[in-house]
């Protein structure tokens, strides 16, 4: 079982890749393997609405950068983490683009996976991107793992995230909930319950 990660954020070693690799460790604690995905600093091409993608049913964008690298990985993906730090109380502008474009060409990848998202602010406006983040899992067929508080990290700095115990708290028992999630679903599988059609 793999959960592929995606780092929203412009800086690679930042704050929300702290948040990830705290959950990619207690994924590795419950046999559940992970791989951070970042966006980079390239500009990123919103969806240009040229429908391509379905027309050919290629699962592939006709823009041809990360995102294409992504939806490989997503292919052999069991789960997803969708990360962004708060910028003006909304997700970055790349993660916005990168995801508005692949779901676009590859939801049939990510549907009926388990998958959440998490934020990282310095001080405020992480429950919209929350919200913003959380829709493409809602609209997508793809199952919410749960948690017991807000998927959100305090802290500028990667040193000031590690500092904020309940949201490590709450990063590891979100790990725990989707190695959980992971196993129940191969357990569905094994016994041939199949996904509404």
């Amino acid at each position: 079982m793999k959960v592929l990660m995606l780092n929203g954020s412009p800086h690679e070693f930042g704050s929300t890749y702290t948040a990830l690799s705290i959950i990619g460790e207690e994924l590795k604690l419950h046999g559940v393997e992970s791989e951070i995905f970042h966006v980079g600093t390239q500009p990123m091409s919103g969806c240009i609405g040229c429908y391509n993608c379905k027309k050919t049913g290629s699962k592939k964008c006709v823009i041809d950068d990360k995102v294409n690298e992504y939806l490989l990985k997503a292919k052999d993906a069991d789960g997803y983490v969708f990360g962004s730090p708060s910028y003006f109380a909304a997700a970055s502008g790349q993660v916005t683009s990168f995801l508005n474009r692949a779901f676009m060409a590859g939801r049939s990848l990510m549907s009926y996976k388990p998958a959440f998202s998490v934020v990282c602010q310095r001080r405020a406006g992480a429950g919209e991107v929350f919200d913003q983040l959380n829709r493409y899992i809602g609209i997508n067929n793809m199952i919410q793992v749960p948690s017991k508080y807000w998927n959100m990290m305090n802290g500028r700095t990667p040193e000031e995230v590690l500092n904020d115990t309940e949201g490590v708290d709450i990063m590891k028992n979100l790990a725990k909930n989707m190695a959980w999630m992971l196993k129940v679903l191969d357990n569905a599988k094994e016994n041939n319950i199949k996904v509404p059609q």
